[in-house]
């Protein structure tokens, strides 16, 4: 006679069953009697499970660090309005957007290598000072791989140097995309670290995070 299956469950559990303690399997989160765990075998080895839980968390990031982020992306954007002559020659009333911060531009370029000062600082003073969390420190690299990235269009120009006439034109078109792409992930940067997020430039966060 075929043997009986080995898993028997009563419709009417005797009080005894119930008393005894709970086996719990804590990877389903199901509760099985004690007296069914001889016959139930349940591992958490035997049962697939996803292989990365995502925990999400949010934090508020605090005034003081969201400060400090903003003022980082101003150094790529200084260095960056060398760019933008052609377009200040050809549409003048494009420097009235800049008479908010021209007090802070002035003091700036006041400074004696300002640009260098500026960069140590941040590299050295802000992304590897441990003190500092991880999203000042992103922020900071971020901007100072994009500062980096602005010296390269003129390294290009020197060693091209493209003259006149035909050159000259994709010199003006080219400068002219720089500024505007400058323009773009200044103000991108700057709204998302006002509301706490984090900015994730194009190709500029993938090298700030492997730096970090």
């Amino acid at each position: 006679m075929a043997s009986l299956p080995l898993l028997r469950l009563s419709l009417h559990p005797s009080p005894q069953t119930l008393k005894k303690p709970y086996f719990s399997c804590p990877s389903l989160a199901i509760r099985f009697p004690h007296s069914l765990r001889s016959t139930i075998k349940i591992s958490p080895r035997s049962v697939k499970l996803p292989s990365k839980i995502v925990c999400m968390s949010y934090r508020t990031v605090p005034a003081t660090e969201r400060l400090i982020s903003v003022v980082a992306y101003f150094l790529p954007f200084f260095n960056g309005l060398q760019y933008g002559r052609y377009l200040f020659a050809r549409y003048p009333n494009l420097g009235l957007l800049l008479e908010p911060i021209l007090p802070l531009l002035s003091f700036y370029k006041s400074i004696p290598y300002g640009s260098f000062v500026a960069f140590f600082a941040l590299y050295l003073g802000v992304v590897r000072n441990p003190r500092f969390s991880s999203y000042v420190r992103f922020n900071s690299m971020q901007a100072v791989v994009l500062d980096v990235l602005l010296v390269l269009p003129l390294l290009v120009q020197r060693i091209i140097n493209p003259g006149k006439g035909l050159g000259f034109r994709f010199l003006v078109m080219g400068y002219n995309a720089i500024f505007l792409f400058i323009v773009a992930c200044f103000l991108y940067s700057i709204g998302f670290c006002i509301l706490g997020r984090t900015p994730y430039l194009p190709f500029v966060a993938e090298a700030a995070e492997r730096q970090l």
